[in-house]
C-alpha cells in the first residue's frame, strides 16, 4: 500500500467557537477534502508559537499547507502605514499570534526542507517571511486595479490569466491559461528572492510564485498561489493537479 502522507494544515482563528463561545480554530472543509482526494491525510497545526513544539510537529509530518484567512499585520512588512490603509486591515482575534506561529513554521519548513503549498494568505506570508512586502489594500494602492474581492463568486472563475512558459505551474496546466477565483484585498506585487512570479493578473498582482531556477533545490516542492484551488479542485482538472503534485511530493 502506498504511503499516505500527513499534511499539516494551518487554521484560521475565530473569535467565537461552538463550545463555550471560546476563541477557536477554523479550517474550511474544502482544504481537507482537496488533500484527501489527492491521497494525503490532513492534520491541523497547533496554536503554539514555541519553536521546539512546531519543529517537532513538522518532523512528524510530510508537508505543509499554508491556508488563507485572516489579514496579515502590515507592521511585519511596512513600517509606515497610513491611517486610511490601517482601517482596511482586519486584525486576527488572537492579537497576531497566527502571524507569529506561521512565520516560525515557515522558517522551520526551510530548515527541515519540507514540501509546502501556500494559498492566499499563505502565499502572502511566505513572501513576507522571505523579506518581501505586500500591497496593504489593492483598491487604494493599485491604480486601475481589477476587483479581486469577489466573495460572491468564491467557487467560480473570476480571472483567466496566462502562466509563464516553462514554469512548474505551466506543466500542471499543460500550458493553458488558468481560470481562478479571487477573494482578497491584500496582495503580492513583487516576489521576494528567491521567488519569481509565474502568473499575474493584468493589473500586476502576483497570482502564483515558484522558486527561481537557481533556487529550485531549496525545498522538495514549493508553489504559492493567491487564488483558492481547493474551492475549484472538485470541478477543474488543473486545480486538482496542484494538489496531486503537492501530495506526490510529500510521499517522496
Amino acid at each position: 500500500m502506498a504511503h499516505l502522507p500527513l499534511i499539516l494544515v494551518t487554521p484560521s482563528v475565530e473569535k467565537k467557537g461552538v463550545e463555550f463561545s471560546d476563541c477557536s480554530l477554523s479550517v474550511s472543509f474544502k482544504y481537507e477534502q482537496a488533500i484527501l482526494r489527492a491521497g494525503g491525510i490532513p492534520v491541523v497545526a497547533p496554536i503554539s508559537t514555541d519553536r521546539k513544539t512546531l519543529a517537532e510537529v513538522l518532523r512528524r509530518v510530510d508537508g505543509v499547507l499554508l491556508t488563507g484567512g485572516d489579514d496579515i499585520n502590515p507592521d511585519l512588512y511596512e513600517p509606515k502605514v497610513t491611517p486610511e490603509l490601517r482601517k482596511t486591515v482586519e486584525e486576527t482575534p488572537d492579537g497576531g499570534g497566527r502571524d507569529l506561529r506561521e512565520l516560525v513554521l515557515i522558517d522551520e519548513i526551510f530548515r527541515q526542507r519540507k514540501p509546502v503549498l501556500a494559498i492566499c494568505r499563505g502565499h502572502q506570508l511566505l513572501n513576507i517571511a522571505l523579506g518581501g512586502k505586500l500591497v496593504v489594500d489593492i483598491g487604494l494602492q493599485v491604480p486601475g486595479a481589477l476587483n479581486h474581492r469577489r466573495m460572491d463568486l468564491a467557487c467560480e472563475f473570476v480571472h483567466e490569466i496566462p502562466v509563464a512558459k516553462g514554469s512548474f505551474l505551466s506543466k500542471l496546466t499543460r500550458g493553458r491559461a488558468l481560470g481562478m477565483n479571487s477573494t482578497h484585498h491584500q496582495a503580492v506585487l513583487e516576489p521576494a528572492d528567491p521567488l519569481m512570479a509565474v502568473a499575474r493578473t493584468s493589473d500586476g498582482i502576483v497570482e502564483a510564485m515558484e522558486f527561481k531556477p537557481e533556487a529550485a533545490g531549496l525545498l522538495p516542492f514549493l508553489l504559492a498561489v493567491q487564488f483558492h484551488p481547493e474551492r475549484l479542485a472538485d470541478r477543474h482538472a488543473d486545480h486538482r493537479a496542484i494538489f496531486k503534485a503537492f501530495v506526490k511530493a510529500c510521499q517522496s
